[in-house]
């Protein structure tokens, strides 16, 4: 009987489902007392529940066909055309119902609702749990609440609103089992969103603060807690109160979309949600369980500073403390890399020197360069940029003329401070762009000219610069066919000073915390909604966004823009006039897409709820010219070295859409528009 339970167990998708066909709507009654037995054991109702997690979607796989929305939006450009995503083709419009088959071309339908099923099969037997205390089981019960509503979230996101798979009549926990698939339609957004919260609420009830408040934190680090119910509370908020889910600021994009029983599927505006975000967002800062990882002094010490930002994926769970869910690694049996070791050798550079195996698949985009501000001023350089053909041209950025950025021009004695030691990191030429940026920057990326920070790469002996042109003697030279850094820049955030990365084990050895939701999350969504709600304000929207900043050495909004009225009539810097809410919306943006670069899936649902998608996404592939012969010349921007084609996105890119595979069995279902 033993085996038997381990092997319903352990085989992830087949696990109380081996008299279901193929069809995930359409399943047998199962065997109560096979269930009842499994459920009835401590050691087999946590290996389950261990199985709930297993669905968790790979979002720190930004290569992946789950966590790849980087390489979707304008944060990201891919190295190598032979080994392109899903994800990218997706950017460049190649895809379609016909093509949404599966996971591998993003469509997450059969996956989720397989793990939503589970969740509620969980939750409605473990009353059989008699060995295990009070006390667990409510937290094991809270647990598969909350992942229920994540994985919901995770179809919500993605596909806007979805079918809510509830009990059937008169049962107040289990899914309807004998629902047909001609019989299910999409719930309304009101309704998925109302449902998700209910489904929080009610795990935010039955977990701990801790997890070390029932069981051992030391060997059950990454399960679901109060926090990270009540955070993923707080972003399912915000996106229902955001634009796309909220009125399409008048568009009118979604009017007429209704479902077959003629419900309107998209609410009209509601101010009053951004008050609600607003609550979720302080709530959570008030429990006070959290706090920005922080070392030494980051106003004083861009070093310090550096360090406090890296040390959000370098710090250990144990001291971590602003990491509210996260999970660890992943090592996948046919990744002998692993998932985090993976990300940096697919962002490490190519052409061995520097360190075995890079690949240059994952690069920053200029966009993303752009956004970061100047240490001194605390001010984001780039203020728009001008249109060629009606796209954003980014070889023509309106530059904040207070900030302290040059956009041309060389500083030819500079000297790297973070993460290199100048008795072996020298002076070097750098191009002025890259110059008196934020500690972030320097964290995140390792421009072209750059010192490599670490002492001793792959040579063991000699300290190399990151160099990426049409020349041999770079250390990552320009190639037309095989991988090369295409962009100028090096995403290097993962990337730990000092590690040399010499062998394939010296990139699957590493552990970090992936932050599925951390403090500073919190503190952003708490500044947008105090920018947003009817009641608005500015000041608390400032000081939040403040104490980010100040994690990365800058000072506060107020000093940094004097001449802006924040809480009224704004101002003008260059040829841009904003009211004081839109210039704090433009910051928040801004502070967003440079403190959570590459991180999951913010960016490109960010982009999406909030409707700048269409703006942002359409442009050319700008990069530096790494085509050039020469180390000045590759500081010209281009956008017709780069291998791939453009992003394009349309309205209908807003929702992904539905795959005919499911449409083939949900014959009354409802499509998304322009699909």
């Amino acid at each position: 009987m033993k085996q038997r339970i381990l092997f319903i167990l352990v085989a992830c998708a087949a696990i109380l489902w081996l008299n279901a066909c193929d069809k995930y709507f359409d399943i047998n009654t199962r065997d109560q007392a096979t269930l009842e037995d499994v459920m009835s054991r401590s050691t087999a109702v946590r290996q389950y529940l261990a199985h709930l997690y297993a669905y968790i979607p790979n979002d720190e796989n930004l290569r992946g066909n789950e966590g790849g929305t980087s390489l979707r939006s304008d944060e990201a450009l891919h190295g190598k055309s032979q080994w392109e995503t899903n994800w990218y083709k997706v950017r460049r419009g190649e895809y379609s119902s016909a093509s949404a088959k599966d996971v591998s071309t993003g469509n997450y339908w059969k996956k989720f609702y397989e793990a939503i099923n589970e969740c509620t099969i969980f939750i409605d037997n473990l009353h059989y749990d008699k060995e295990d205390s009070e006390k667990l089981v409510r937290c094991m019960e809270g647990e598969a609440r909350f992942l229920r509503a994540y994985y919901y979230f995770c179809l919500f996101r993605h596909y806007g609103p979805v079918f809510l798979w509830k009990d059937g009549e008169g049962n107040p926990v289990a899914s309807d089992q004998s629902i047909m698939g001609e019989d299910i339609d999409r719930n309304t957004v009101e309704e998925n969103v109302n449902f998700m919260v209910k489904e929080l609420d009610r795990a935010i009830e039955l977990l701990p603060v801790s997890i070390g408040d029932v069981i051992s934190a030391y060997s059950n680090a990454g399960r679901a807690t109060k926090g990270a119910a009540m955070a993923l509370k707080t972003r399912l908020l915000l996106y229902a109160a955001s634009p796309l889910y909220n009125g399409q600021n008048g568009t009118g994009m979604y009017d007429g979309f209704v479902n077959s029983k003629g419900q309107a599927l998209f609410p009209e505006y509601d101010a009053t949600k951004w008050t609600k975000v607003h609550d979720a967002a302080l709530e959570l800062i008030n429990l006070g369980a959290y706090e920005l990882t922080q070392t030494g002094a980051p106003a004083a010490s861009i070093q310090d500073a550096a360090h406090s930002y890296q040390n959000v994926w370098f710090e250990n769970w144990g001291t971590n403390k602003e990491i509210i869910w996260g999970w660890w690694y992943r090592q996948w049996a046919e990744d002998y890399l692993g998932s985090i070791g993976g990300e940096i050798a697919f962002s490490a550079p190519s052409g061995g020197r520097l360190c075995r195996n890079g690949f240059s698949l994952i690069t920053p985009s200029l966009k993303l360069i752009d956004a970061y501000p100047m240490a001194a001023t605390g001010r984001y350089p780039v203020l728009q940029y001008a249109q060629t053909a009606g796209l954003l041209d980014l070889s023509r950025p309106e530059v904040d003329p207070l900030s302290g950025y040059q956009a041309t021009g060389w500083d030819n004695s500079y000297q790297q401070v973070v993460d290199v030691d100048p008795s072996w990191a020298t002076p070097i030429k750098a191009h002025n762009s890259t110059v008196g940026r934020d500690a972030r920057f320097y964290s995140n990326f390792i421009p072209n000219g750059f010192w490599w920070p670490c002492e001793r790469p792959m040579d063991n002996d000699t300290p190399l610069q990151f160099t990426c042109w049409d020349d041999a003697n770079c250390t990552s030279p320009y190639s037309a066919t095989e991988g090369c850094n295409r962009v100028g820049y090096v995403w290097r955030r993962l990337y730990k000073a000092g590690n040399q990365l010499k062998e394939n084990t010296d990139y699957s050895s590493i552990r970090y915390v992936f932050p599925a939701f951390r403090l500073a999350e919190v503190y952003l969504t708490y500044a947008e909604a105090c920018n947003e709600m009817p009641a608005r304000d500015a000041a608390q929207a400032i000081a939040y966004v403040d104490k980010v900043r100040a994690r990365s050495g800058l000072c506060g909004l107020q000093d940094a823009y004097p001449e802006i009225d924040f809480a009224g009539g704004g101002g003008t810097i260059g040829t841009v006039t904003r009211t004081g809410q839109e210039w704090l919306r433009w910051i928040i943006r801004q502070e967003k897409m440079c403190e959570f670069a590459f991180e999951g899936s913010q960016r490109h649902y960010d982009a999406l709820r909030t409707l700048t998608a269409e703006k942002e996404y359409n442009l050319d592939n700008w990069t530096l010219h790494v085509t050039a012969q020469n180390y000045e010349d590759s500081y010209t921007r281009v956008n017709d070295d780069y291998i791939g084609g453009r992003s394009l996105f349309q309205k209908r890119d807003y929702l992904f859409p539905f795959g005919s595979a499911q449409l083939a069995e949900m014959t009354h279902f409802t499509q998304n528009p322009g699909w």
